[in-house]
């Protein structure tokens, strides 16, 4: 199935997303991890996009889309997502967040209720008052410091290699590719994931939601339960083997949990 890829003039300058399928019905909107790009996304969109009209942007300062003037928050990318959508002329849609993009996909529901019909969180922390603490005593994830022989690179590659899977360097390619581009930094998102009081809004959030565990995401995973306590309306679904990347790894069980969970609602 054909990709198509634009940009969107929005408050921040150029936005860029990438879609694919044309089908009635609310689209989806997919949500990336930091410092990722709609990339991640690549594999999914047409299994999703066979079914369903599927959009992956890329967050605000992030792959090909501008940073804008305004400092990261998460708030203010749900409120670009938002934008997206009006310059899209969707009312309405199924959003679909990852990581960073988990988090983002709550704020956008919190704050825009009518405009999302229903969520998958995948690999989404619970970002609450021991959630910032913890990050505020952890190095950064991500940071390097340039070198000017270019060792940082692989600094950058042995830092994340731990939690992809061994036998899949194509998917930390695509990472370190994606951080290059990362105009506000590589810690940008993380930053913004740290500073997010989740517990102010998620009480907000109404919509059918189905959480995605990865098993083997020690970042993630462990906060699938405590997610779920805050949505009573959300299930707990696993996906085998699933690490970081989960996107890119299992593009067909990622869609297949995507679109079991659609089929779903009314």
């Amino acid at each position: 199935m054909k990709l198509r890829r634009a940009f969107a003039d929005l408050s921040v300058g150029q936005v860029h997303y990438a879609e694919c399928g044309m089908h009635p019905g609310p689209a989806v909107l997919l949500l990336h991890q930091s410092p990722r790009s709609y990339a991640e996304y690549r594999d999914v969109l047409p299994l999703i996009g066979a079914q369903r009209r599927a959009i992956a942007m890329d967050t605000v300062g992030f792959g090909d889309s501008a940073s804008g003037d305004q400092p990261a928050s998460i708030e203010h990318w749900a409120a670009v997502a938002c934008e997206l959508l009006d310059h899209l002329g969707l009312h309405q849609v199924d959003v679909v967040g990852h990581h960073t993009g988990g988090v983002i996909a709550v704020a956008l529901a919190a704050n825009f209720p009518d405009r999302v019909r229903s969520l998958v969180l995948s690999s989404t922390p619970y970002t609450n008052a021991a959630f910032r603490l913890a990050r505020a005593h952890s190095p950064p994830i991500d940071h390097v410091e340039p070198s000017a022989d270019g060792s940082h690179l692989s600094v950058l590659w042995q830092r994340r290699q731990g939690f992809y899977p061994k036998d899949r360097p194509d998917l930390l390619h695509a990472f370190v590719l994606d951080a290059l581009k990362a105009s506000g930094g590589l810690e940008d998102g993380h930053r913004a994931v740290a500073s997010y009081r989740m517990e102010d809004s998620i009480a907000r959030v109404h919509q059918p939601t189905r959480i995605l565990r990865a098993p083997n995401d020690p970042f993630a995973s462990p906060h699938a339960h405590e997610l779920q306590q805050q949505l009573p309306q959300s299930q707990i679904v696993d996906l085998a083997g699933g690490m970081v990347p989960l996107p890119d790894q299992l593009p067909g069980p990622f869609a297949h949990a995507v679109l079991d969970f659609l089929r779903t609602l009314p």
